[in-house]
């Protein structure tokens, strides 16, 4: 029988699509011949070499020969003197030795920039400092591009082999992770976990001169960058054109040819890295996504034609516009063939202004201006300033005549759409009559907003866009969530023929900016809107569904009230029900307007505040907005807007984007619950031309229609069982019905839907008749997870609801565990061995693995769990038979006990400490020394003092320990650090 594992399939696949199905290559056939990159017959461009052939050791990062003879072929200066190679190597090597100290992101920013050939070396005449090239990016057929497989390295006693690593000019650029691809519960997460969690920690080294890393188990194709969190792991979607969803290899194929062409992992490394700082003041990496390198090499394409001088970019709200912006600025500035030009980042609005600049600055970019005045604009442009200039659209509205008739100056104008707004756009064009104009915007355009294509958009592209990244496209690749509304209150709902006139009028031919002063529409509106009786009852449904909805798994919610009195309104009644810290006003206040004085606040105490809202132990948890907060607000930890405003089209779309944004595994999508009834006809509210549009919102009601039907896929997996029999009579009869891992990850897969369905539902009364059912299953789906913690995609921890659910009951979990009675009783043995009972078997089996799942992060006890999975396996493919599986079962039972006697329960913890002490050693800096010892000292003294036995599976348990690492993460100012947080909380879990 065929076997099928990764390495002959999805990794020998690889392999053979890089470099073609060729032979092996010698490795003193160093060079490519010049012609030869790219051609066909040799997969998109890598040569393979054995990795036993190429020539280093194992402790060496660098293939040093291939790197020495790059520095001579491609530095005439070094050509010149042989041996100044070496003076670079040893610098090249200190910042490998250096990752130990300085951690990998300084080191891979620092060799990053010798790679770019930003760094020099006296090698000119006397002794004038040249730049040192190690790779060409002008002639791309002057480097080495070679591709191994089971590259092996080892740092001190730590040894890792990676799949394929791929090499240009002898430096590891690649690192590509294969996983199996014929198990469900397996996945790329298994992968890049592998090289996040395990190699980029003990084998840091071999990441200092990383570009990216690769994981894919043949389904699926994500990347990531140095130290980011797996779930922000992407796809890479160039030249899809649909046939990935019906051929998994075929998707894999397509991305890994778009992607992993050297030319393309060369521009990546070149344009389409940064460095930056983040808000808690650590250097991070980022890298593109891939509809940023779509759009910003079109725009650059664009301006090296020359023409058209316009083109319209449409990327959905939340997919990374600002750093499509840096990235196409970036790369405009560098190319050689611009001759230096002049870039413009254009922003619509003061509050957008800091997002953008915000990007800019964090990512350091060189040669920055900010024209924040008319005059500034006017010098820098007749000056001919040839750097990146930040200003708003409105300075153009200011402005007279021509500023500027060069050729090579670049606008990027951010959210195009609203430049409308007494029609800036064609003040711009005059201003800068010869410029290259590209508008970008969140929202689709409708067919009435013949401006914003007037001005940007070019008749030669199809649509009227140059580059489209819509909802189903940014939802696919979860760089944002789906939408769901729900309408609440219909009684609230005003009467409509009253209204219907005055909502037209209101939402119709207005721009978004709010106007107090609407006459006698709005005065008409507010009457209905703002009666007492319905801001009370209002605020109680609001306060009802926050509490049992949203609060729960962590996130937080923003009112949207009709106007600026509503504020006011709102916050007294929200004041009777929630402490008053518990929400916030922001709105804008103007000097003479006493009635709002106690929230005027200045654009630093406001970001302050916003900060406060997005830090998860802040006790702020709603904020009351008008008009404010509706665009270019960034906050992932906002699930949930409460809408009593009349919106419509963009504004309405980016309104209830703000709740887009990915958060957490809880986070499965936005919720905009509507007081108004906008929502009452989807298409009406949002008309664009665009139909993906409205498909992306959809009603919860939808989701409760689709229960039924996942419960019962759920329950079909175990036809004539009898659910209500208690305890392991119960439980095996259930486990008989999967009686192997593809059929137990199948069941698996259909239970991850039918958790977030039930996530997302609860709790609403509808769930009533479906609970016993929901908690059982959930309780098989936990009986049978693999115990060695593998397959973290499909098998995910349950959500916060669910957990709540099984422990409402404590006797849920009737299963005895008398594991240590089943091993001693021998004549039990002798009588169970003569004549094996199945049943007898499954609660041994069982009771060892929930034994195991205690120890989830005990080496000691992960290799027995990997025992017992393969065990299984070999039982149910038919090696073992049933008294062979449960002799070596009993042998296994004796182990884990024994191991449990060994490991007093200290260890464990001390274990523990050891952990928490690795992590906050990661995420201390230069500026932020903290205690270590004293952190972790802290943290293990008050787990102890509340802690109880059997903490974990109370809600109450988890409550307090929860509480208590707040609050000694609180006492060193680290409480803001959600990631920080949930790592440090695992590990009390796990070890305590």
């Amino acid at each position: 029988m065929a076997i099928f594992n990764e390495s002959n399939t999805v990794e020998a696949y690889l392999y053979d699509l890089l470099s073609g199905p060729a032979k092996l290559v010698s490795a003193n056939v160093v060079r490519e011949p010049e012609a030869a990159y790219g051609r066909s017959h040799k997969g998109i461009g890598w040569r393979r070499v054995a990795s036993a052939e190429i020539p280093r050791q194992h402790q060496d990062v660098l293939v040093e020969s291939w790197v020495r003879e790059a520095l001579i072929r491609l530095n005439p200066e070094i050509a010149a003197q042989p041996d100044r190679a070496d003076e670079v190597l040893y610098k090249l090597r200190a910042i490998v030795l250096s990752v130990r100290s300085d951690g990998l992101i300084r080191a891979n920013e620092e060799f990053t920039a010798w790679l770019r050939g930003e760094r020099s070396m006296p090698f000119g005449q006397n002794n004038e400092h040249v730049p040192v090239r190690l790779i060409d990016f002008d002639s791309l057929d002057q480097n080495q591009y070679v591709v191994t497989q089971q590259f092996t390295f080892r740092a001190g006693s730590a040894e890792r082999r990676a799949d394929l690593i791929l090499l240009v000019n002898g430096l590891p650029l690649v690192l590509i992770e294969a996983k199996t691809p014929t198990r469900s519960a397996v996945s790329w997460v298994d992968g890049a976990l592998q090289v996040h969690d395990d190699y980029e920690k003990h084998v840091p080294e071999l990441f200092v001169c990383n570009v990216f890393s690769v994981a894919t188990e043949g389904k699926e194709y994500r990347y990531g960058s140095l130290g980011l969190p797996i779930k922000d792991w992407g796809p890479w979607n160039l030249e899809d054109d649909g046939d990935a969803l019906k051929h998994p290899l075929n998707g894999l194929k397509l991305a890994a040819e778009s992607m992993l062409r050297p030319h393309v992992v060369l521009d990546i490394l070149a344009n389409f890295t940064l460095f930056a700082t983040d808000k808690k003041k650590r250097r991070i990496k980022i890298i593109c996504r891939y509809q940023q390198y779509e759009a910003a090499n079109k725009i650059v394409e664009r301006v090296l034609a020359g023409y058209p001088k316009k083109g319209l970019i449409w990327h959905f709200q939340g997919s990374g516009k600002s750093l499509l912006m840096v990235f196409a600025a970036q790369k405009l500035r560098l190319h050689p063939r611009l001759k230096n030009p002049t870039v413009l980042i254009v922003v619509d609005r003061v509050d957008l202004d800091t997002q953008i600049t915000g990007t800019f600055t964090g990512a350091d970019i060189p040669n920055l201006e900010k024209a924040d005045s008319r005059d500034k604009l006017r010098q820098l442009l007749a000056q001919d300033v040839r750097k990146i200039i930040i200003t708003t659209i409105f300075k153009f509205g200011e402005a007279d005549g021509v500023l500027n008739d060069r050729g090579n100056i670049i606008a990027l104008v951010d959210e195009a759409h609203r430049t409308q707004e007494g029609d800036l756009g064609r003040k711009m064009r005059d201003a800068l009559p010869n410029a290259f104009l590209f508008g970008l915007t969140g929202t689709p355009i409708n067919r009435f907003d013949r401006n914003t294509f007037y001005a940007f958009g070019a008749e030669e592209d199809d649509k009227g866009y140059l580059s489209r990244y819509g909802f189903e496209e940014s939802i696919r690749d979860g760089a944002t969530l789906k939408l769901h509304f729900e309408p609440r209150l219909l009684e609230l709902h005003i009467d409509k023929a009253a209204i219907d006139a005055a909502f037209k009028e209101m939402t119709g031919g207005l721009s978004d900016l709010d106007r107090d002063n609407l006459g006698k529409t709005a005065a008409k509106m507010a009457v209905l809107v703002k009666t007492p009786e319905r801001i009370r009852r209002v605020c109680e449904d609001i306060v009802q569904h926050f509490q049992s909805k949203v609060e729960p798994n962590g996130f937080k919610g923003q009112i949207v009230t009709f106007d600026r009195e509503s504020c006011l309104l709102y916050k007294q009644e929200l004041d009777k029900l929630l402490p008053p810290e518990a929400s916030d006003i922001v709105m804008t206040v103007n000097a003479n307007e006493p009635q709002y004085k106690a929230y005027a606040r200045t654009r630093d105490e406001e970001e302050r505040l916003l900060d406060r809202f997005r830090d998860p132990n802040d006790p702020l948890k709603l904020i009351i907005v008008t008009s404010k907060l509706l665009t270019g607000f960034d906050a992932p930890i906002l699930q949930a807007m409460y809408l009593d405003k009349p919106l419509r089209d963009h504004t309405l779309l980016q309104a209830i984007c703000r709740v887009n944004r990915t958060y957490s595994e809880q986070k499965t999508h936005g919720l905009i619950v509507d007081y108004l009834g906008i929502f009452d006809d989807v298409a009406k509210a949002l008309e664009f031309d665009d139909k993906s549009v409205t498909a992306v919102v959809s009603n919860i009601q939808e989701l409760k229609d689709r229960l039924p039907e996942a419960m019962q896929k759920c329950l079909a997996f175990f036809a004539g069982v009898d659910r209500t029999v208690e305890g392991y009579e119960g439980l095996i009869a259930a486990q008989q019905c999967l009686p192997n891992n593809e059929v137990r990850d199948n069941f698996a897969v259909e239970y991850s839907l039918l958790n977030k369905l039930w996530e997302a539902i609860s709790p609403d009364p509808i769930l009533g008749e479906y609970e016993r059912d929901y908690k059982w299953l959930s309780q098989v789906y936990q009986s049978v997870q693999p115990s060695s913690g593998h397959g973290k995609l499909i098998w995910h921890s349950l959500g916060a609801k669910t957990i709540e659910l099984i422990h409402q009951n404590v006797h849920v979990d009737a299963v005895r565990d008398d594991l240590d009675t089943l091993v001693l009783d021998a004549d039990l043995l002798e009588a169970v061995l003569s004549n094996p009972d199945p049943k007898k078997a499954k609660e041994i089996e069982i009771k060892v693995a929930r034994r195991l799942r205690k120890h989830l992060g005990n080496p000691k006890f992960k290799a027995l769990s990997e025992r017992l999975d393969a065990l299984r396996d070999r039982f149910e493919s038919g090696v073992l038979n049933s008294v062979e599986f449960l002799k070596q079962l009993l042998q296994l039972a004796k182990e884990v006990l024994q191991a449990e006697k060994e490991t007093p329960p200290e260890e464990d913890e001390d274990r523990g400490k050891a952990a928490l002490t690795e992590l906050f050693n990661e995420v201390k800096t230069a500026e932020t020394p903290i205690m270590v010892e004293r952190v972790v000292a802290d943290i293990d003294e008050i787990v102890r003092l509340v802690r109880f036995p059997g903490w974990q599976d109370t809600l109450a348990g988890e409550r307090e320990i929860k509480k208590a690492l707040r609050k000694s993460l609180f006492k060193y100012k680290l409480h803001a650090d959600e990631e920080l947080f949930e790592k440090a909380y695992s590990y009390i879990r796990q070890y305590y």
